[in-house]
């Protein structure tokens, strides 16, 4: 926030100039205006305050799982293995079926209508 050659914050002189014209609306704006810009200050200043004394002494800590070992560059392994490099157990099993296929029911034509009409015709 800058100041005028008075060492008053530019905002509250505007504040105070309008005042003096009796532009009370155009005031108030210039009001908030100079309210939120010092808030703003203050609450910079501590955050960096508090961020300086909660990350003082502190190191990062690894973000991301240990990697898998890889034991062979082949482009297919028949072995799995986990990130320690010990082989995994692993018996591919067919897949069940789940449902069973309903059965279609024979439909009885009576005499005579073994082939219908053709519409049209």
């Amino acid at each position: 926030m800058a100041d005028n050659e008075q060492g008053i914050p530019t905002k509250t002189a505007e504040f105070i100039g309008k005042l003096q014209q009796g532009r009370n609306a155009e005031a108030g704006e210039a009001f908030k205006d100079a309210l939120r810009d010092k808030v703003a200050s203050a609450l910079e200043k501590q955050r960096v305050d508090v961020a300086g004394k909660i990350f003082k002494g502190t190191e990062a800590e690894k973000f991301s799982d240990p990697k898998p070992v890889v034991t062979s560059a082949d482009a297919r392994t028949d072995k799995i293995m986990d990130t320690d490099g010990k082989e995994i157990a692993f018996e591919p099993k067919e897949p069940e079926p789940t449902a069973q296929q309903p059965e279609t029911p024979e439909i009885e034509v009576a005499p005579g209508h073994e082939n219908p009409p053709t519409a049209g015709v």
